[in-house]
């Protein structure tokens, strides 16, 4: 288990949102900061019984999202390991490209068959399988 030291720890603690929960988004942030791969963020949070919420992609939380978009869609389908699942890191790649926000990216797959493996904060593996609450 990593363990954090006081700096890394009060750096933790100043971007926890006001029901004392990281988003998704300020995980990444905080794994920048903190010298810390993203990946080992749900071990670190839930050793603090910090709970990572705000999935930027809509596996969970309650983020609202708009519309599906069919660019979108065809080309993550391009990336489908099998049964129309994408990793997280590929949608987080789609996003990047060609003017796709995130929030577009997570809109689509939220409103589609498109289902998300491999979380890169470690929350969990495959969606399908893992229920991760984030209450």
């Amino acid at each position: 288990m990593k363990k954090l030291d006081n700096i890394q720890r009060d750096l933790l603690l100043t971007n926890l949102d006001e029901d004392g929960k990281l988003s998704c988004i300020k995980a990444f942030k905080v794994a920048r900061l903190i010298g810390m791969k993203p990946k080992d963020m749900a071990e670190v949070t839930k050793s603090m019984n910090i709970k990572i919420t705000n999935c930027e992609l809509g596996v969970f939380g309650k983020i609202n999202f708009s519309d599906l978009d069919d660019n979108i869609y065809n080309k993550l389908s391009q990336n489908f390991a099998q049964d129309k699942k994408v990793d997280c890191e590929v949608a987080w790649y789609t996003a990047r490209d060609k003017g796709a926000s995130l929030r577009k990216v997570g809109s689509t797959i939220n409103n589609s068959d498109i289902k998300v493996t491999h979380c890169q904060l470690g929350c969990f593996y495959d969606e399908e399988f893992e229920e991760y609450d984030d209450k």
